[in-house]
């Protein structure tokens, strides 16, 4: 395996995700875009579609995107612990390349917007009602959805996510309508970060780009969505050995 290529497929899928992932925000809560008010549900496909874009293009890499799932991954031994530091590193770079471009993107709606709040919901996830245990506990659960399943797929062999070259375009589609799925029936209390890079690397770019009127990056509330989403990618990954070995075998 060559390193360098795959710290370079996981930047390049994950800027990909973060493009797209962002970009769908910023078409529905920005001002004057063609898709100003679309709603959640717009949101939730964006963002699955982005997924799958992310996933066809990091083939070599096995298109972790996720340091949640790189460390389910890792637990599970499915890849080395030199791999899953030099995936994080790739995807939390491509996180933030892919948010200005999403900016440059849309650099002029992001000018005419005047709500700070919804600029920065561009880039990061927020609770509906804020309670750090609770939103917590919501991302944990979510992320435990995704790796599980993401564990799953593996086992029905038709998605081996971590395996370099092991994703094709088709299989790439049941993980991206579990992020639809996982953001329609969970996302509704903390807009379902259910990835630490998707939205530590953001905030970081929203932090440092001149953005008019853009206000605070809210550092307060960045540890849930890394912490939350390690936390439900472990317990997945400790717990999916036995639970798909009873709903398998019985």
């Amino acid at each position: 395996m060559n390193l360098g290529t795959y710290f370079l497929s996981e930047v390049v899928g994950t800027t990909l995700l973060l493009l797209l992932g962002c970009g769908v925000v910023a078409n529905v809560a920005l001002k004057g875009t063609k898709g100003n008010a679309g709603g959640f549900l717009l949101v939730n496909w964006g963002w699955g579609l982005a997924v799958f874009v992310g996933v066809i293009t990091a083939a070599y890499s096995g298109a972790i995107l996720n340091p949640a799932v790189g460390l389910g991954l890792l637990i599970a031994g499915k890849i080395t612990f030199l791999m899953f530091l030099v995936a994080t590193a790739g995807e939390m770079l491509g996180a933030i390349i892919g948010a200005v471009l999403c900016w440059l993107a849309y650099k002029q709606h992001f000018d005419e917007e005047p709500d700070p709040a919804n600029k920065l919901g561009v880039f990061s996830t927020g609770p509906a009602i804020r309670s750090y245990g609770w939103n917590f506990i919501t991302e944990v659960i979510g992320t435990f959805v995704l790796v599980f399943a993401v564990l799953a797929f593996s086992d029905w062999g038709i998605a081996k996510i971590g395996t370099p070259g092991g994703l094709g375009p088709l299989s790439a589609l049941p993980v991206a309508l579990v992020v639809v799925g996982i953001g329609a029936s969970l996302g509704g209390p903390t807009g379902y970060a259910i990835n630490p890079a998707r939205d530590l690397g953001p905030r970081i770019a929203h932090a440092i780009l001149p953005i008019k009127g853009k206000g605070s990056s809210d550092w307060a509330y960045s540890w849930v969505p890394v912490a939350g989403p390690l936390v439900g990618g472990a317990i997945a990954a400790a717990l999916s050995p036995v639970l798909l070995h009873l709903t398998t075998f019985g």
